[in-house]
């Protein structure tokens, strides 16, 4: 039942920020649509999204995805102006909105992209409201990733 569950998840998934939870600690986490084009949509569901040097910014109480690279497919965007690097508008209710900009401007919060991922059709991203880590803890959460595989190592052995 599980693995089934894992390989749906999978096959949802376009992109995701590893980067994100290395970088940063993740409070809370939103889903929100995203304004696409046409072509876009076809270069997502060929898996051509990146949102590795990707950020989130609040601009006029709206949110937009910006440094989301998604690539024109040859086929597909032959007769339209193609830009890969486009800001994108983020499609979050007003209730959300909000409370992020609440958090972005007055408690030193940031947004970050984490994945991109199909939900009933839909492309949809997940943001995150994190703040940044020091090297410190950095090098605190690679020590702790270790020892759990160590231990599970150890586990497996007996």
């Amino acid at each position: 039942m599980s693995k089934k569950k894992d390989e749906k998840d999978a096959d949802r998934l376009i992109a995701v920020n590893r980067r994100a939870r290395h970088d940063y600690f993740i409070e809370e986490t939103y889903e929100a649509g995203l304004m696409l084009v046409g072509w876009e949509v076809k270069s997502l569901r060929a898996g051509h999204g990146n949102i590795a040097e990707a950020y989130v910014v609040l601009k006029k109480g709206e949110a937009w995805l910006i440094g989301a690279q998604f690539s024109p497919l040859l086929s597909a965007s032959t007769h339209v102006v193609t830009d890969p690097l486009r800001s994108r508008k983020l499609l979050l209710n007003q209730r959300e909105l909000s409370q992020l900009i609440g958090k972005v401007e007055r408690a030193g919060y940031t947004l970050v992209p984490l994945d991109l991922h199909w939900t009933r059709g839909f492309a949809k991203i997940q943001i995150g409201l994190a703040k940044g880590k020091k090297q410190h803890d950095k090098r605190a959460d690679i020590k702790e990733r270790d020892w759990n595989r160590q231990k599970d190592r150890i586990m497996r052995s007996r």
